[in-house]
């Protein structure tokens, strides 16, 4: 049985009584709700009081409290572009006294107002520069953040299961500001550029014997080469031996991180099934980060981004599929999704592996979007 659900921030919910109706008349299983989620500017075309909501910086939509974050440097942000102190515990409630089953969508390493107040904590490619929006979970600070984030945005709520995205590195890609970065730099160099040079990530180079100054100035030389080289394809620009180095390194803050994460959501959740945004890429960055060894057997789903209407996406669940976890394929009806393209595309998925869709999104899709969710869900369950 194909399983359908959607994506929703607590705005979408609050203030609009139809929102559940909604959900049901669409046909989808479930909601997955924002817990926590980074800084947005999100239209809300079909909600009754509000056609905007600019949601300033990353914010955990839970009450944030003294006594919990008093120990941390990094705290999250209180959203206070909503009237309710706790958004998501209030929309959650809704949702479930309508008989709607709630998933709490929990973004974790993704926060430009902590990135930018503490740099020493984020993501910096080898050129010295740094990525505010990404924190690093090579940082003991930034897992600790991510595991009290994860058990406070579960804490006393109405939930049935989580989702988390961003458990691991983002890196050179990021779609905010006015972004002028499209087709700067070939696939490669936007990979080496992901690579993150922090102070705690050359720490964990020199314990696996690598010489962060040597490391440093191969990556600079391959991505000044990748800028002279263009688009004509290329052997891997790093020695075999020392890519694989540093591969394991961040494989292995990435598995702590998750591993700290899950400790902390079990202390509040003992049973709750988790899906993990997830790309089979083991080099991916960003809110889908590449799988580690060891990922697929700590939780009970995969989430994978498909959102390209194009027959090559169905590759990326192919891949995931041989995890051997259920495969969640997660598909937009924004672009760049073709419209008159989802039917196939979402077919090809669930001939490529894909048991759940996760759709994208039931607050930002305008009135004549919102049958494209119907449509979807004939193609997956219907032929």
């Amino acid at each position: 049985m194909v399983t359908v659900a959607g994506h929703a921030y607590p705005w979408d919910v609050i203030g609009d009584p139809s929102f559940p109706d909604r959900v049901r008349d669409l046909g989808l299983t479930g909601v997955t709700l924002a817990a926590s989620y980074h800084s947005t500017r999100a239209a809300t075309p079909l909600h009754p009081r509000h056609q905007l909501v600019d949601a300033r910086w990353a914010a955990l939509y839970r009450p944030v409290r003294d006594r919990v974050w008093a120990a941390h440097r990094l705290r999250p942000g209180v959203a206070e572009w909503t009237t309710e102190a706790d958004p998501f515990g209030v929309a959650a409630e809704a949702l479930r006294r309508a008989g709607v089953p709630v998933t709490a969508w929990i973004v974790l390493t993704h926060s430009t107002r902590l990135g930018s107040a503490h740099p020493d904590l984020a993501v910096t490619n080898c050129f010295g520069e740094r990525y505010p929006y990404a924190l690093c979970p090579a940082n003991p600070e930034v897992r600790d953040y991510a595991a009290a984030l994860t058990a406070e945005a579960v804490q006393d709520a109405p939930v049935d299961a989580v989702s988390l995205e961003a458990c691991g590195q983002l890196g050179l890609a990021h779609l905010g500001h006015h972004e002028k970065t499209d087709d700067a730099w070939t696939p490669d160099a936007a990979r080496l550029l992901s690579i993150c040079c922090c102070w705690a990530c050359q720490s964990a180079w020199r314990e696996r014997g690598l010489d962060p100054g040597e490391v440093i100035d191969r990556l600079r030389a391959a991505v000044r080469a990748e800028a002279a080289r263009g688009a004509d394809p290329s052997p891997t620009p790093l020695p075999e031996q020392m890519a694989d180095l540093m591969l394991d390194t961040r494989h292995a803050t990435t598995d702590a991180l998750r591993t700290q994460v899950l400790a902390a959501l079990r202390e509040v959740l003992p049973h709750a099934p988790v899906t993990l945004h997830a790309n089979p890429d083991p080099w991916a960055t960003g809110p889908s980060p590449g799988l580690t060894p060891t990922a697929a057997g700590d939780v009970d789903a995969l989430l994978v981004p498909v959102w390209p209407t194009v027959p090559a996406s169905a590759e990326i669940v192919t891949r995931a599929a041989g995890s051997g976890r259920p495969v969640d394929a997660y598909v937009t009806v924004l672009p760049p999704a073709a419209p008159d393209a989802l039917a196939d595309h979402v077919r090809r998925l669930r001939d490529a592996g894909a048991t759940r869709f996760s759709l994208y999104h039931l607050g930002l899709a305008p009135a004549w979007r919102q049958r494209l969710f119907v449509e979807i869900l004939k193609a997956v369950q219907n032929d």
